[in-house]
């Protein structure tokens, strides 16, 4: 069983148990968030239709609060003695999938 959700602007593929990285969350490690569900496949059937997904979440724990590797941004202008060096670290937060809706059922 699977499911596609929506944060931050993406989507993500997540099961019961995967840790993922998102854009920041205003939430807290240990805190349980729930996020939007645009599919849902139970290994049978894949419900797709928003009215059949409207008030489903997926629930996740947040284990964490970090920046993301460096990526560097370099400028140049040949010929022109013009030369850029930047960093860039974006802000993520770890989460834990801990329940799919209709698991239990």
């Amino acid at each position: 069983m699977y499911a596609i959700v929506a944060t931050g602007g993406k989507q993500y593929k997540v099961a019961k148990g995967d840790v993922i990285d998102v854009e920041k969350l205003d939430a807290q490690p240990g805190d349980k968030v729930q996020l939007a569900v645009l599919l849902l496949n139970d290994g049978t059937k894949t419900v797709v239709e928003p009215a059949a997904l409207e008030g489903k979440t997926v629930t996740c724990e947040v284990l964490e609060q970090f920046k993301g590797e460096k990526v560097t941004i370099f400028k140049l202008k040949k010929r022109k003695r013009y030369h850029r060096t930047k960093g860039h670290r974006q802000n993520l937060t770890k989460l834990r999938v801990t329940e799919l809706p209709g698991e239990g059922e």
